[in-house]
């Protein structure tokens, strides 16, 4: 094999999710990944840095397409005075493993809805380090009031597509997924309409049934939010919504795994029911109190209370985590769910194929991960072992 250029990094015997046996990563000047080629490959060339990482786990970050908020802020009340700590969050999402993530609506006023959209568009203009945005998640409005969880009842809006013109204004660009109840729409045209947009439409907080949901995958919905939480229980009659979605090879669901939103024992059986890594993706759902301690903390009109990362309305409703992502790719090992290749594919690639971005390949920045499974303590540990600026800074 013959380099066009010295590569300034090589990472050696190092397991790669997704490709067979120890392979080595060359990363070139520039920080990008110029091939991951199986250890041994003939006419490879010694560089300048040599990294061994002894068959530890090398991955790209966690990409995060549900979280509401952090460090105290809720994505839906951005405004001009504190757009300032998107910066603060998108630097502790990188610190604590994410590369990219989708700011989450949750239901709101639609005034509310277009000032943060506002607000994220001219963020994405000129993005600056840490965690990249990629989007904007409206999980809402449009979702049917029995399963309305923790949102706001007085802010929900009809399914037709007037109402979606109305919310998304100027800003349909922005919005990169929509969580919306498919059985809402009596028309059949709005989730095509949504497709047009380049938007990918999540069914969630619906009272579907598998007949509606299969209708809804024919119209163009590709994914499911939070699956199980907030939609009709699995039953052997009437499957329903995630019955239709776990069977269809085209649908990708997404998860929680805290250990409170969904019982260890009914994510084993998702992930033994669906494709694994190639149906599911796992999610944070985390809110604003993320990266802050346990307490009280105001949640739009209301307040939530967070205890051991998992955060309750005072009705005892619960309204999501404070846990990070990568949290659950631990849990789902601890647990003894997955291995470790599966559960860091459920946070790292599953979700960039969710909405159409490449895995860990040739031609992606080298912003990797390094997982490390003790044998003795049964612990999966990570750390950042590799960034693109890095490299670059190494070449130069």
């Amino acid at each position: 094999m013959t380099q066009a250029t010295q590569n300034p990094v090589d990472i050696i015997n190092a397991r790669v999710p997704g490709y067979k046996d120890l392979q080595m990563l060359l990363v070139n000047q520039e920080g990008i990944i110029e091939q991951i080629l199986p250890m041994g490959t003939v006419g490879m060339h010694r560089c300048m840095s040599l990294l061994d990482v002894a068959g530890d786990w090398i991955s790209l970050g966690g990409v995060d397409l549900q979280i509401n908020g952090a460090l105290g802020l809720a994505f839906p009340d951005l405004s001009a005075e504190n757009a300032h700590l998107l910066v603060k969050i998108s630097q502790f999402l990188w610190d604590v493993g994410v590369d990219g993530f989708l700011p989450t609506f949750v239901t709101t006023s639609v005034e509310n809805i277009q000032r943060s959209l506002a607000i994220i568009a001219e963020i994405l203009r000129s993005q600056q380090a840490g965690a990249k945005i990629l989007g904007v998640h409206l999980e809402g409005p449009f979702l049917n009031f029995q399963k309305r969880g923790a949102h706001p009842a007085e802010y929900l809006l009809s399914l037709t597509i007037d109402e979606v013109k109305r919310v998304l204004a100027d800003y349909a660009h922005v919005v990169k997924v929509i969580t919306l109840a498919p059985e809402l729409d009596f028309t059949g045209e709005v989730i095509p309409y949504l497709r047009s947009l380049g938007i990918t439409v999540s069914l969630g907080h619906s009272q579907a049934t598998a007949t509606q949901a299969q209708r809804a995958f024919e119209e163009g919905a590709t994914m499911v939010t939070h699956a199980f939480n907030a939609m009709p229980a699995l039953h052997h009659r009437e499957p329903g919504l995630l019955g239709a979605a776990i069977t269809h090879p085209d649908v990708m669901c997404g998860f929680i795994a805290d250990g409170e939103h969904v019982s260890p024992i009914m994510l084993q059986i998702l992930l033994r029911a669906s494709y694994q890594e190639k149906g599911l993706f796992l999610v944070s759902d985390a809110l604003s109190p993320l990266g802050l301690p346990d307490g009280v903390y105001p949640w739009d009109t209301r307040q939530i209370e967070v205890k051991n990362g998992t955060a309750r309305l005072p009705d005892g409703t619960l309204s999501g985590t404070t846990l990070p992502l990568l949290v659950g790719v631990q849990n789902l090992v601890k647990w003894g769910i997955c291995d470790v290749e599966s559960a860091i594919l459920l946070a790292t690639n599953a979700p960039r194929k969710a909405i159409g971005l490449p895995g860990i390949a040739k031609s992606q920045p080298a912003n990797l991960l390094r997982w490390h499974w003790d044998d003795t303590t049964k612990e999966l540990t990570w750390g950042r072992v590799l960034t693109a600026e890095m490299v670059k800074n190494l070449g130069g």
